[in-house]
């Protein structure tokens, strides 16, 4: 049974077979350190700076020209009740060079004393391999570790694997041409949601809370994520679904009143539904509407009043985007997505009438999920029959060269055999670890996708508890195998853009 306001994971609704069989998985592979390997349990966050460890460095973000690497210290021989180490600020600094021998510049992070540590490195050169070594009190940053996955946190490349660091990657060349505009791409804000990582109502896996005090986690995040992106000055924000924990009309409300501190509703951003967002039914939902399938919806009074359909598309600056509503059905939110035949006919309509037009299309579903750390299950996506036709369809519009879609929580890069021109982006969840949106930047001759997490440090703050959903295993999920399920550059023809009235940048 689904709990109001709470949400199981991953994929929003993770249930108790997946439960089992992921259990079994993780129990065989090797175990995973949730804090300091020679912590003892809890005790105080007291000792010297030499108990302060420096953990969990990530690569966030590479772009030709800059790179944000994170980490997290805490206290050794400590346990703050989640399994992690007690927070501790520290210094944090990142030594960077051409050579592995020769770190030669210096990066400090956002806060000069944080446990939460935020390093933005700036003025590289596209296509040049860089080493880094992150530090907190002289010590060396240890990577988050993938022991369910083949990955890699902190690198292009493993060097440094095995001794410590320093770390490497290599920066893309931008893309060609012309710069033009940036579009957010975000999902999964929950709003109103208050636990995090519940499973089945499984009492080991532990729903984690907002620290006593602190604003509730969904606003921390989604008021970080619109004051961040104003440093990338995007023309547009796309936010695809689950824009509530369970569509209470004060969370609707409350989400689009954060979002319009980017913008204009439908001129500057966009919404589409979740699964989170269907129509329900009781005392909390009976002045709403009666829903096309079941219950009140609210969701559809709030963001698409009247007799609009929930789903829509717009020319933005010549680019066509699509924005689906993949739970237009009956149902309890725990089941495959799916589109109404009403919605279909017309999708299929607006992809032929704008075939050769430079398409975006966002849902929240995505149409396939692949090379995930947890079982799959037909809830993580799109209903398959839909989903091969939507591809048959893709495969014939030359015009779709991106799908943007939420509701795995993850950051994951697909290309599918069956429309090899398009890609398919799966952004982690705005609301808890790794916590923040991606920039899509677009030029003439092709794209720069880029994942950022939130920066604001209450949103630093709960993006590093939350990371230790699933037991800590969260991480090998959410965060991206690769740097390029999080980070990529493309090839595509986008000359037929302009730049929008007003540009922002």
């Amino acid at each position: 049974m689904r709990l109001s306001r709470f949400t199981a994971m991953p994929g929003c609704d993770f249930t108790r077979r997946d439960l089992l069989r992921w259990t079994a998985y993780a129990a065989a592979a090797a175990p995973l350190a949730l804090a300091d390997p020679t912590a003892a349990s809890a005790s105080t966050g007291r000792g010297s700076a030499a108990d302060v460890r420096p953990v969990n460095l990530e690569l966030v973000t590479l772009a030709e020209d800059h790179a944000v690497i994170t980490w997290y210290t805490g206290r050794a021989g400590t346990d703050d009740g989640l399994g992690r180490m007690v927070p501790v600020p520290a210094d944090g600094e990142v030594a960077y060079g051409t050579h592995p021998s020769r770190l030669n510049r210096v990066a400090h992070g956002l806060s000069g004393h944080t446990p939460y540590h935020y390093v933005e490195l700036t003025g590289l050169e596209p296509g040049q391999t860089y080493y880094y070594q992150a530090r907190s009190n002289g010590q060396a940053a240890a990577p988050t570790p993938f022991t369910l996955i083949a990955g890699n946190a902190v690198g292009t490349s493993t060097y440094g694997f095995g001794t410590g660091g320093p770390y490497s990657f290599t920066t893309p060349q931008p893309p060609r041409g012309k710069y033009l505009f940036s579009v957010v791409l975000c999902n999964d804000l929950h709003l109103g949601e208050t636990q995090a990582g519940l499973v089945g109502g499984q009492p080991q896996y532990i729903g984690i809370s907002q620290e006593p005090g602190l604003p509730p986690y969904p606003e921390v995040m989604l008021e970080s994520l619109v004051q961040d992106v104003a440093r990338f000055t995007p023309s547009y924000l796309l936010a695809a679904g689950d824009i509530s924990a369970e569509a209470v009309p004060t969370d609707l409300s409350r989400a689009g009143q954060l979002l319009s501190r980017f913008g204009r509703y439908r001129e500057d951003y966009f919404v589409t539904r979740g699964n989170h967002d269907r129509a329900h039914t009781g005392d909390a939902y009976a002045a709403c509407r009666v829903g096309q399938w079941q219950g009140n919806d609210c969701f559809h009074d709030v963001y698409f009043p009247g007799d609009q359909p929930t789903y829509f598309s717009r020319d933005l600056s010549g680019l066509h985007v699509i924005g689906l509503d993949t739970y237009d059905k009956a149902g309890g939110g725990g089941d495959a997505g799916g589109m109404s035949p009403a919605q279909l006919d017309w999708f299929r309509a607006d992809l032929n009438r704008h075939r050769d037009q430079p398409t975006l299309v966002f849902g929240h579903h995505p149409l396939v999920v692949q090379d995930s750390a947890f079982p799959g299950s037909p809830s993580n996506a799109l209903d398959a029959t839909q989903a091969a036709t939507v591809l048959d369809w893709y495969a014939k519009t030359p015009g779709v060269f991106l799908h943007h879609a939420g509701h795995t929580h993850r950051n994951h890069r697909t290309v599918s055999p069956s429309a090899p021109r398009v890609t398919h982006q799966e952004v982690a969840a705005a609301k808890e670890y790794p916590g923040g949106f991606s920039i899509l930047r677009l030029y003439t001759g092709g794209y720069a996708l880029n994942f950022y997490k939130s920066r604001g440090d209450l949103a630093r703050q709960w993006s590093e508890r939350s990371r230790q959903e699933i037991l800590g295993y969260w991480p090998q999920f959410a965060f991206g195998n690769t740097v390029a399920d999080r980070n990529s550059v493309a090839a595509v023809d986008l000359s037929g853009l302009r730049r929008p009235p007003g540009h922002r940048g």
